[in-house]
């Protein structure tokens, strides 16, 4: 009986840690801010054309990466499919969907090939100056990855 009221209460002060946001930092999901830039001068908006990551914060991503768009655009928008490339099998899996005449949007990855197998991550994209566009917002690799 004693063990049984244990676990009810740990569960109640689990609940109530998770509910206020004061989990353990070693319980969290481990959840990092995203922060890339990319040149897009490469980019014309076909299917198949892609930018070069000039910027990253996520080690798997390095500078010289390239994100490959699979559809093309068209003079106002983008909502593509899309692949990072970042060499030896590894690749992430992703959708855009951008206001070509803003330059701001949503990009979403989810999961991949090598290091890119429990890669999530959420973005909003927004347009810097030239061919640069930068993606701000978080990642994560699913538990125990």
């Amino acid at each position: 009986m004693k063990r049984s009221l244990s676990m009810v209460i740990a569960g109640i002060v689990a609940g109530v840690f998770a509910f206020t946001g004061l989990v353990p930092a070693s319980a969290a999901t481990h959840t990092r801010p995203l922060h890339i830039t990319k040149n897009c001068k490469d980019y014309q908006g076909a299917a198949g054309d892609f930018c070069t990551i000039t910027t990253s914060n996520v080690k798997a991503i390095k500078p010289g990466s390239r994100v490959f768009y699979k559809s093309a655009a068209s003079a106002t928008s983008l909502d593509t499919n899309l692949v990072i490339r970042t060499g030896h099998g590894n690749r992430t899996f992703g959708h855009v969907v951008l206001d070509r005449t803003t330059g701001t949007g949503t990009v979403r990855l989810n999961g991949g090939t090598g290091k890119f197998r429990h890669f999530h991550a959420v973005a909003a994209v927004s347009y810097i100056s030239g061919f640069d566009f930068a993606w701000d917002g978080t990642y994560h690799f699913r538990c125990g990855h």
